[in-house]
């Protein structure tokens, strides 16, 4: 069973995250390397909106899992994918995730997104 990182902390820190991204100050730096990627948990039928930091080649915004055995959301976008929104020069965008696992256990996911 993998160890998970205990919700509350976890939660605490992605909201201090969020409110970096909108502060006067500092938003423009952190939103260059950071985005609000939100989906649609498959079981739960729920919303999420997480903080991920990201790498973007026009319509392709690559997104790695730091720890990712220790978080559940990249599970979502397994075999197929599935469909996301990402926030990306204050807009947000819509597009498709899927997860890759490589051989030494690191996980990019991977999002095309819509034109």
């Amino acid at each position: 069973m993998p160890c998970r990182l205990p919700r509350k902390p976890v939660a605490r820190f992605n909201a201090c995250v969020m409110n970096l991204r909108t502060s006067p100050r500092w938003g423009g730096l952190v939103s260059r390397h950071l985005t609000v990627l939100t989906y649609t948990g498959r079981r739960s039928g729920r919303t999420f909106s997480i903080p991920v930091g990201y790498r973007r080649t026009g319509d392709i915004v690559v997104i790695g899992s730091q720890m990712p055995d220790a978080k559940l959301w990249w599970r979502n976008f397994l075999g197929e994918g599935g469909p996301v929104s990402v926030e990306l020069d204050g807009t947000d965008r819509t597009g498709h995730a899927v997860t890759r696992r490589d051989a030494k256990g690191r996980v990019t996911v991977t999002v095309t997104l819509d034109r």
